[in-house]
């Protein structure tokens, strides 16, 4: 099992430690509801090391990715990143990543599930296409900590050590900062649907960095784990690889088609422009306190018409929430369905996304 460069501060902050994606991981410090509130409330800390992290160089390196990738890299600005897409042939959803742009080089973060399988990906599209680009793995030698909630922005940049005006740092920009000769690349990105960064920064860094968050985590900053991590996306609908995206599963039937730009050539674009969806990834609402757990069916009038792809009993909003594919006939919020369970049916109303949405 591998291990992120905070694994021993996780135990030592008493957390309960589960495999997820082959990495050893803090799914939660105690109470998950606190964890959730403290994120919605005010500020938690994530470790998200085990997040790919990878860098693309060379001559062909844009023109690689956009071979790749579902949107455009090679007009980003330096310090700009975007969301999309690895598909394949088919349009089907390989991972969903995020590209950046640091002068010519291209930092992507991916998915932990889907690391090992986009770099052969990547190695077979960057041989077959004679592309001259180089593909730099930095997920071992690097950690990375999401910092998320309303006060994350003014409280983080009041004790940052660095020359960085964090509150001018808009959405999807980021900056690169040395400090004590390392350099740290502070991201305005994350997961859970509240306002925050990403901190990318040396492994051997991470411990000095722990330290500097020490007064913060007593204060304001809770760390957070998985479990939480999951609940905050959830109530955001943020896609989930292996629950909402897959290989089967379209960026259109995602809902997600405005994260790919159908006039690129990237691989599987031909698949997409000639799609027509059967499914849609939709919100659902349902009656009483049962959670519908992925892969639970949905029915009309008895009849299956999709599954549950995640859901939670929202920490939020008080109500059972999930997110499920549905035949696009009964996609339309205020539609009533059922969600089946072994002991028998509840009652569920399809609803728009997200179901929560930060002032």
């Amino acid at each position: 099992m591998l291990q992120t460069p905070l694994h021993g501060w996780h135990v030592d902050q008493g957390a309960k430690m589960v495999g997820f994606a082959g990495w050893s991981m803090p799914v939660s410090y105690g109470s998950v509801i606190d964890e959730h509130n403290a994120c919605r409330s005010e500020g938690a800390i994530f470790d998200v090391s085990h997040m790919g992290r990878l860098r693309f160089s060379g001559p062909d390196a844009g023109r690689f990715l956009e071979t790749v990738f579902t949107r455009p890299v090679t007009n980003l600005d330096d310090g700009q990143s975007r969301y999309g897409f690895i598909t394949n042939e088919h349009g089907g959803i390989k991972d969903d990543v995020i590209v950046g742009r640091e002068r010519d080089d291209y930092p992507v973060v991916v998915n932990a599930s889907n690391r090992a399988k986009l770099l052969e990906h990547f190695e077979t599209v960057k041989t077959t296409r004679g592309l001259n680009v180089k593909i730099d793995d930095r997920t071992a030698k690097t950690a990375m900590l999401a910092l998320q909630g309303p006060a994350v922005i003014e409280k983080f940049a009041d004790i940052l050590p660095i020359d960085l005006d964090l509150r001018s740092l808009k959405r999807f920009r980021f900056e690169t900062v040395s400090y004590m000769l390392m350099k740290f690349t502070v991201s305005r990105t994350g997961y859970t649907g509240e306002d925050g960064v990403e901190v990318t920064l040396p492994a051997k860094a991470s411990a000095l960095a722990m330290r500097g968050l020490s007064g913060p985590l007593k204060e304001w900053l809770r760390p957070a784990g998985l479990a939480a991590r999951d609940t905050l996306r959830i109530e955001a609908a943020m896609p989930l690889y292996g629950h909402e995206l897959d290989e089967d599963t379209d960026p259109i039937t995602a809902g997600l088609g405005w994260a790919c730009d159908l006039k690129q050539g990237f691989i599987g674009a031909d698949a997409l422009r000639a799609s027509e969806p059967t499914h849609k990834i939709v919100g659902l609402e349902l009656d009483g306190k049962r959670i519908a757990r992925q892969g639970n069916p949905i029915l009309a009038n008895g009849n299956p018409i999709g599954t549950v792809t995640s859901g939670t009993m929202s920490p939020t909003l008080g109500r059972s929430i999930a997110m499920a594919k549905l035949e696009l006939a009964h996609t339309e919020p205020g539609t009533v369905v059922a969600a089946a369970f072994k002991s028998g049916e509840v009652p569920a109303t399809v609803v728009g996304l997200p179901f929560y949405k930060r002032a």
